[in-house]
């Protein structure tokens, strides 16, 4: 299990799943759900190496491995903390 922490609060998904679901229960803002309008950017604080790469759409967007796309990241394992 992977462990993705949101503004102090801990949350345990599963390994090489996305991570929409639970920022979006954890209150990250969502429009489009998918990569268009950039409403769902996370802050990355640690562990960005645990999500997977940034995707054309992220990069299309102009973010980075600090800054990403709630409902375009998968996590792998590990620890990721979060902010929004």
């Amino acid at each position: 299990m992977a462990t993705l922490i949101i503004d102090k609060k801990t949350y345990e998904i599963p390994d090489d799943s996305g991570i929409r679901d639970t920022c979006d229960a954890a209150g990250v803002a969502f429009n489009c759900r998918c990569g268009d309008c950039g409403t769902c950017q996370i802050e990355i604080i640690t562990g960005h190496d645990h999500l997977s790469p940034l995707n054309k759409l992220e990069e299309k967007m102009g973010m980075d491995i600090y800054n990403r796309l709630a409902c375009q990241c998968k996590i792998h394992s590990g620890v990721v903390k979060i902010i929004y």
